[in-house]
């Protein structure tokens, strides 16, 4: 299913440590709208996927957005690699800093770890991608905020990339969503959906 190429998707070389702005961009490690939930959703749901297309479209997106979490971890790991101890402390990384050194921890922006709440697999492909267009947008709204708090251009310029490969995948979910209601529109629903009376 994977083939594993031993480099980022973008490359990532932070020059300016900035605990501040690791708390933040750890958002899409871990947090409601991160690329952990993203990758787990998708390769949960496809699965249930009733059609090739939708089981392929969902792996690839799923197996990408597992790349962004490497991408999104190691933003965090050069942001706060070799702080000292005053930097840790001015820059309010100090309890994370007290649970987990600078080892990257799936949490969002404000420390709640990561819940697996957030990954919302139905089984329903309609109720699937409207999910998935509704976290895609989420997670470009993330990275959105994200940028109206960085000035670093190391930074800025990943997280523009990861933006618009969330703009790509909403794209791509919605071409899922027409497959899918075409589909469904040259077949009798109920046949596909044994559970409702019509």
């Amino acid at each position: 299913m994977w083939q594993y190429q031993k480099k980022l998707q973008y490359p990532i070389n932070i020059k300016n440590p900035n605990s501040k702005l690791a708390q933040l961009i750890i958002a899409q490690y871990g947090g409601p709208d991160g690329e952990l939930g993203a990758s787990l959703r998708y390769l949960s749901q496809r699965f249930s996927a009733p059609y090739p297309e939708l089981r392929g479209l969902l792996t690839d997106i799923g197996t990408e957005e597992l790349s962004h979490l490497e991408m999104v971890g190691s933003i965090v790991y050069q942001l706060t690699k070799n702080l000292s101890d005053e930097q840790i402390r001015e820059g309010g990384f100090d309890a994370y800093f007290i649970d987990h050194t600078n080892g990257i921890y799936p949490s969002g922006a404000n420390g709640m770890p990561f819940n697996a709440a957030v990954l919302a697999s139905k089984g329903d492909i309609i109720t699937d991608l409207h999910e998935d267009l509704a976290a895609e947008q989420k997670a470009r709204t993330t990275y959105d905020n994200i940028l109206r708090f960085c000035d670093d251009p190391d930074v800025r310029d990943v997280i523009k990339f990861l933006r618009q490969r969330e703009v790509v995948h909403y794209q791509r979910f919605a071409e899922g969503l027409r497959l899918t209601q075409d589909k469904l529109n040259a077949k009798n629903f109920y046949a596909v959906n044994p559970g409702f009376d019509n």
